[in-house]
């Protein structure tokens, strides 16, 4: 159950059960634990890493502010990283980080916003529910299969242009045999 004063949310039930894992065409939108401020969507969540217990994200809102400060780590999964913090525009509650440089381990991860998970609530648009990040599973979406659909479409936008190349080829041929002939 969700109430709302004006375009703000200001109660929220956590009670609704949902599957652990998302579905890929399950869509919703990540809030702010404390205030509510919508920090990013679905359609840029690209998983979740567990040892960090954070979404990943591609992009976010500019509610999200990063820090100017770079922070090294000392300690657990962030030892040897430099990362600056993500704060929260509407509460300046902290909401995750973006690692700059890390050991190999971590290297993939480079650049991404890490959402914390605990700090998250996620609206989810089909059941108009409110839940805590921290109890789903965002599946890491393969690259693989999506470069293989872009180079399949790649591919066949380059058949259709080469078969458009030889047909004004086979005209402007035929153009030029008209013109002699006349």
């Amino acid at each position: 159950m969700m109430e709302f004063d004006g375009s703000v949310l200001v109660k929220c039930s956590r009670d609704v059960k949902l599957h652990q894992t998302l579905e890929d065409t399950q869509r919703m939108t990540l809030h702010c634990q404390d205030c509510h401020t919508v920090l990013g969507d679905s359609l840029s969540v690209c998983g979740d890493i567990k040892c960090l217990d954070s979404i990943l994200c591609l992009r976010v809102t500019d509610d999200v502010v990063v820090s100017d400060n770079k922070e090294l780590g000392h300690k657990g999964e962030m030892a040897n990283c430099i990362y600056s913090s993500l704060k929260c525009r509407g509460c300046r509650s902290p909401v995750g980080k973006v690692i700059h440089s890390s050991p190999s381990r971590l290297a993939s991860i480079r650049s991404i916003f890490l959402l914390y998970k605990s700090n998250v609530s996620c609206y989810i648009l089909t059941s108009s529910s409110m839940v805590n990040a921290s109890m789903l599973t965002f599946d890491l979406r393969g690259f693989t299969h999506s470069m293989t659909e872009v180079r399949q479409q790649f591919e066949a936008q380059l058949d259709q242009m080469s078969l458009i190349k030889s047909r004004l080829a086979d005209r402007s041929v035929n153009s030029l045999l008209s013109v002699s002939r006349s």
